[in-house]
């Protein structure tokens, strides 16, 4: 399996298939633009797939991870260093979250943000013809960071050219740079990141360049979820221990007549319009 950049990355946890073996057994399937995306965002199905025999998560990262914070032992790092050690922790990741497949594709940042750049097309569409999730884990459509959004557009591009019989059955969109809170409880999806708490915080702590970096993701991932499970509702007991909010994308890539920006733009105005009646009712 060869991807389009010279420092594309694919590992088999245990190696026990080849990569194309391994990612055609992939049900739960997480696109993320950096190293830790995948963790932040999809833990739900990572633990889906551990709890139920015949699933297998995959795992893919999209750019090569230059550019990070970075503050004390990382400091004095380069571009270049930086890049060899988030490879080697998301590996790690993969290992403990038993993996079926990590593919890692090394695009600059930049090549993912500008559409039509032909390898990053075709090193998506190859990973969607490799395989059939019944799930796909994207980044949501209000994140605020632009690489995020690039690499939401891309995915959603790649699986609007496969056949609609090969398209997944539910595609969500996952809170990671900025969260989803503010959705109408109507509008939300739930995942119950709560489970496995000891994996969670492990498969965050990998990732030490971020981390010791300057960047304390496992606290501030795991809090958001704690929160996000007691605010959900304030009449009636925790249900979960943790939730990892979504948006349910799945509309955008059955529908060829519906645009991200407009179809985002109703969550939006479903809110403004919440917001504004509850005000007029009891201001």
């Amino acid at each position: 399996m060869k991807f389009s950049h010279p420092k594309a990355d694919v590992y088999v946890p245990g190696g026990a298939l080849a990569p194309a073996a391994a990612l055609a057994t992939v049900t739960h399937l997480c696109i993320g633009a950096h190293q830790d995306d995948i963790e932040i965002m999809a833990h739900a199905g990572i633990c889906d797939c551990l709890d139920t025999p015949g699933k297998a998560f995959g795992g893919v990262v999209v750019t090569n991870g230059a550019g990070s914070s970075r503050t004390g032992p990382f400091a004095s790092y380069t571009d270049e260093q930086l890049q060899d050690i988030r490879r080697l922790e998301q590996r790690k990741a993969a290992d403990l979250g038993r993996y079926a497949i990590q593919i890692q594709l090394a695009h600059p940042s930049a090549e993912v943000k500008r559409p039509g750049k032909p390898g990053v097309a075709a090193d998506l569409q190859a990973i969607f013809s490799g395989c059939q999730p019944e799930v796909v884990y994207l980044h949501q459509p209000a994140d605020k960071h632009d690489t995020h959004i690039g690499v939401l557009a891309r995915c959603l591009e790649a699986i609007r050219a496969l056949p609609l019989e090969r398209r997944p059955r539910l595609v969500l969109g996952c809170e990671v740079w900025r969260d989803l809170d503010w959705l109408l409880d109507a509008d939300k999806v739930a995942l119950d990141s709560g489970r496995r708490p000891e994996l969670a915080l492990a498969m965050l702590k990998v990732f030490d360049s971020q981390i010791s970096g300057g960047k304390r993701y496992d606290l501030a991932t795991i809090g958001r979820r704690s929160a996000n499970a007691t605010y959900h509702t304030s009449h009636a007991s925790d249900k979960t221990e943790g939730i990892t909010w979504a948006m349910d994308l799945t509309p955008l890539v059955t529908s060829p007549t519906l645009d991200l920006a407009g179809y985002t733009q109703g969550y939006i105005d479903r809110l403004r319009a919440d917001v504004t009646e509850r005000i007029q009712r009891l201001g």
